[in-house]
């Protein structure tokens, strides 16, 4: 039942993201439907519209050697991951250490167009503004030259603040002729997302154009990130001239050296040639200075790995999802070659990877229960040792380990604890039972209650109690235990048929939530259901269906906004209500009108869960904004570009990535096929040898010495591999897109 209602609140697809010009906004809609039907002969050869999906899996280990920065010569570290400058993950503080352990993983989806990935190790302090250790950045290149993943220790460098810029400045750049002399002219229109540089939240921007010896300035646009100019400059452009044109913006500063911002350097030769360009230019740091040495600043372990997938449209998927459906649903009735064949060829490396995406791949066929049955039988068939079994590194206890961090289950005692209850008693921030780390003294206790919970689990087997003597103390609590677990199986498995069918139909009725928790209002002028609340904390929860709130948990839940009527789901600059993680939902009222509500979350991953939720189940919806406001309308202009028309159109792009990757999120059927044509293509030779050995074994029998029936699953399983081999070849055959922005030359 758990698993049906997992695959209804997974119905809607999964954001995707095609290549472009504009990083971290781009919109890509998922292309077709999955078709159904027999098993075709082979798919359409023809010319496919591809889209791109990129993810990280983050996994931040340790660090080591770090410098003291408080008086007691500790230091309270922390991680803040941010993508392109843009925070994302933020860690669980480790108190009182040098050499603090986090093992936490996150996975993130982000477009393809992303440049950097950062780690900043952060010091906590209580009174003060955090100080900040060092960093760790990783490129795009980077990572994309570890196909297995970035691992290993790396050292810590300062941060340099001319190279912590972000934003983009939008130009338009033409080579006007004159008389005498051609001119050179640019016009700085607007910039947006440029860094914060004052403790208001905002910075004073303003830019300096330098050519040919001369210096221009545009005006101080004050307190605002997305500042408009407007504002054109021209230079006497000489023959033969070979010296670039510098675009430099700065934050200006009273009574201190003014803060840089970032700059865009044109090929003036290349304008030449293309008289005219215009469009928005990524800031770039200044790397004209000598890089600032590592110093003592200590290391971080880290485990990155980035996945570039292209992903074809669905049809091109269907002959190996149906392939692999007709095997699960034939069970240990069929042929049985291609699960026990993929299991075979996967290493243990990866194994924990391919159970996960079978799994989703099955549980959006409504085949996770086949899958898992098919999976438990042959595991059964071949283990000898029954204290052995669902305890080895198998495909069987991959899936499962899977399958039970989506939804609620009924399986084998030991499997429960060594693969739940054990390791969340042990690390219980990773399983989000508590914010923070325990420290040694805590850490060692925990140890010692996971190991009791192991004994129960395992009913207090002689070969667990042989193993560990010392815990002998603790038999009368085991022994406690075994019965009361006992106790709660059977209640958990008997089930009447009646109260079975009760339970799914309260399932059906209501749609299962998305995410949920309390937020915080931030209350402003104008209409709505909560412009007039008197709670400012309020329980809120989204489904498939609507965003609703109640004043606690456990209360009558009232809709606040149709999923069909949210337009945008933003963060909100910092300086708007002098207060971090805040974010908007932009909906559309009963009458079409456009509204806003601005709620508080409690931390960065918070901020990102619920921006990630809001997007993935919001992503079809037919008037999505293009363009959104990242302050408030305060007074008579907005706060972030300073516009007086309340209506005018948003300053900055909506997103859709970055977004945390959560066991709820929407299944993308397309990809997970992908990925498991991916991992099959990599196991292509083993599985032609498994094909040959047992064609040989079919000639071996036959009587008239010919090989077994060409239909046979692992021969069509080959030549569907070749299909999308040749699909993809196809994709990939056209001409290369244009480079945008063709003069932007980077300083090195």
């Amino acid at each position: 039942m758990e698993w049906r209602r997992s695959l209804r609140s997974s119905s809607a697809p999964s954001l995707s993201s095609a290549p472009g010009c504009q990083p971290r906004h781009s919109r890509c809609p998922r292309e077709g439907t999955q078709a159904s039907g027999s098993l075709p002969a082979r798919p359409p050869r023809r010319r496919a519209a591809m889209a791109k999906r990129s993810s990280l899996s983050i996994r931040i280990v340790e660090g080591k050697n770090l410098p003291a920065k408080d008086i007691t010569g500790s230091s309270d570290p922390y991680c803040i991951v941010k993508v392109d400058n843009e925070p994302i993950i933020r860690t669980a503080t480790v108190w009182k250490t040098l050499c603090p352990f986090w093992g936490e993983e996150y996975q993130v989806h982000l477009p393809p167009t992303f440049h950097a990935v950062a780690f900043y190790v952060m010091d906590e302090d209580a009174l003060s503004r955090d100080d900040v250790i060092g960093k760790v950045c990783l490129t795009r290149d980077t990572l994309a030259s570890h196909p297995k993943g970035f691992s290993g220790w790396t050292h810590l460098v300062e941060v340099d603040p001319n190279e912590e810029v972000q934003g983009e400045i939008h130009l338009r750049l033409e080579v006007v002729p004159g008389t005498r002399a051609s001119r050179l002219r640019c016009s700085v229109l607007e910039a947006r997302d440029l860094a914060p540089k004052d403790r208001n939240g905002a910075s004073d921007p303003f830019v300096r154009v330098h050519y040919n010896g001369r210096t221009q300035e545009t005006s101080v646009v004050k307190k605002s990130c997305y500042p408009r100019w407007n504002e054109t400059f021209e230079f006497e452009l000489e023959k033969g001239a070979t010296e670039a044109l510098s675009v430099e913006a700065w934050d200006w500063d009273l009574v201190s050296r003014n803060d840089f911002l970032g700059k865009v350097v044109v090929n003036v030769q290349r304008l030449c040639s293309a008289q005219q360009e215009e469009g928005w230019f990524r800031l770039q740091p200044d790397q004209s200075k000598s890089r600032r040495g590592e110093g003592n600043l200590g290391s971080l372990q880290l485990e990155v790995r980035l996945r570039d997938e292209t992903v074809l449209p669905s049809i091109c998927y269907q002959p190996l999802i149906q392939l692999l459906c007709q095997e699960v649903k034939l069970g240990t009735q069929g042929p049985g070659q291609l699960i026990p064949v993929i299991e075979e060829t996967t290493n243990a490396e990866c194994r924990q990877e391919v159970a996960t995406t079978l799994l989703k791949l099955f549980l959006g066929q409504g085949l996770a229960k086949d899958f898992l049955d098919l999976l438990f039988q042959l595991e059964l068939g071949r283990t000898s040792e029954a204290n052995t079994l669902f305890r080895s590194n198998s495909l069987a206890s991959k899936s499962m380990e899977s399958f039970l961090k989506n939804v609620p289950f009924i399986a084998v005692t030991s499997f429960l604890c060594l693969r739940f209850f054990s390791p969340a008693i042990m690390s219980p921030k990773l399983f989000h039972l508590r914010e923070r780390h325990a420290d040694a003294r805590t850490s060692r206790t925990l140890l010692l209650l996971a190991k009791v919970v192991q004994n129960v689990g395992n009913m207090d087997a002689p070969v667990s109690r042989a193993k560990e003597a010392w815990m002998e103390p603790l038999q009368p609590a085991v022994r406690q235990g075994v019965v009361h677990l006992k106790d709660f199986i059977t209640k958990l498995v008997d089930i009447e048929e009646k109260e079975e069918l009760d339970l799914q139909r309260a399932l059906n009725s209501q749609a299962p939530p998305v995410k949920e928790g309390p937020l915080f209002i931030h209350r402003t002028k104008g209409k709505g259901p909560l412009a007039s609340s008197s709670f400012k904390k309020l329980y809120f929860s989204l489904t498939t269906e609507a965003l609703s709130f109640a004043k606690t948990p456990s209360s009558k839940k009232s809709t606040f906004i149709k999923l069909a009527s949210i337009r945008a789901a933003e963060k909100v600059e910092e300086k708007s209500f002098g207060s971090s993680h805040v974010m908007q939902v932009i909906y559309a009222d009963d009458v079409g009108r456009a509204q806003t509500v601005y709620l508080q979350c409690k931390c960065v991953n918070e901020l990102n869960q619920w921006l990630s939720a809001l997007r993935k189940v919001s992503i079809n919806n037919a008037a999505l904004l293009g363009s959104y406001h990242p302050g408030i309308f305060r007074g008579d202009k907005w706060s972030c570009c300073h516009q007086k028309d309340r209506t005018d159109r948003g300053c900055d792009k909506t997103h859709s990535r970055v977004t945390l990757q959560e066991w709820n999120d929407p299944l993308d059927h397309d990809l997970e096929a992908q990925l498991i044509y991916r991992h099959l293509l990599g196991v292509e030779d083993a599985l032609r040898e498994k094909h040959q050995l047992l064609c040989g074994k079919a000639e071996a029998k036959s009587p008239t010495g010919r090989g077994g029936a060409p239909q046979e699953p692992l021969a069509q399983l080959l030549r569907v591999l070749q299909d999308l081999r040749e699909a993809h070849s196809s994709s990939l055959a056209g001409p290369p897109p244009r480079e945008p922005h063709h003069l932007l030359e980077l300083q090195t």
